[in-house]
């Protein structure tokens, strides 16, 4: 059950999400475009959860090479990770975006993207819709789902698995949700800070959470091959 969170953490690692998150935490009425966009994206997410895993019933059980799969996966995720990290601590990453940030602006300023000008005037109603249609799976919820499929559950256990799944996914979202209800006062300002910190600190703690990541999943690979390879 482990290695199912860790993908739903690393699920949560949406740039669509944080930048929509972002934008309606600056915005008016902060609270109810949260919630509305929460609920659309738990609408999208754990519905086509429930429809994926079921889908799967019936399947063969996991077989060793099904498990020296996972171990490569593991590995392949470990090692993109660790070459993130890399181009995050040379700067090559920081060039690459300063390339196409100048690119960018060479060309005829398109303004942003539909989904953000519905946020900056939108209603829950609004939010509710735009995170319902942004919120479709990525690799690391598919592959999540899978590994919930194979532990072989109770119907109702698999059900509680893949909502804890999505709410550990959103949790991007559900934090500053709930710290905008429980303290309104102090969470503008602690926003800001945050922003500042991470304009300053944003690049060395990537590199370091890049890091350990790829090294967890790349070892836990490692030793997947092993066990198989000895079963």
């Amino acid at each position: 059950m482990g290695d199912v969170l860790l993908l739903a953490l690393l699920a949560a690692l949406n740039p669509t999400l944080v930048a929509a998150s972002t934008l309606m935490m600056l915005l008016a009425n902060p609270v109810k475009l949260m919630l509305g966009y929460l609920l659309g994206a738990l609408f999208t997410s754990i519905t086509l959860g429930l429809v994926i895993v079921f889908s799967f019933e019936g399947s063969t059980s996991s077989t060793s090479s099904e498990q020296g799969l996972s171990a490569e996966l593991s590995i392949a995720l470990g090692s993109i990770a660790l070459v993130a990290a890399f181009a995050l601590a040379t700067g090559r990453a920081q060039r690459a975006a300063s390339r196409r940030h100048a690119r960018h602006l060479a060309k005829e300023p398109k303004g942003p993207p539909r989904w953000q000008r519905a946020l900056s005037r939108g209603s829950a109603r609004t939010t509710f819709a735009v995170g319902a249609l942004l919120t479709l799976p990525g690799g690391a919820y598919l592959t999540g789902l899978s590994r919930i499929d194979k532990l072989n559950h109770s119907t109702s256990a698999t059900v509680a698995a893949i909502i804890v799944f999505n709410l550990v996914m959103l949790s991007l979202l559900e934090v500053p949700l709930l710290c905008f209800v429980v303290a309104p006062s102090w969470t503008p300002r602690a926003v800001e800070r945050s922003q500042a910190w991470a304009r300053r600190h944003a690049r060395r703690a990537a590199v370091i959470a890049l890091s350990l990541l790829g090294v967890l999943l790349v070892l836990k690979g490692i030793v997947e091959l092993v066990a198989a390879g000895q079963s």
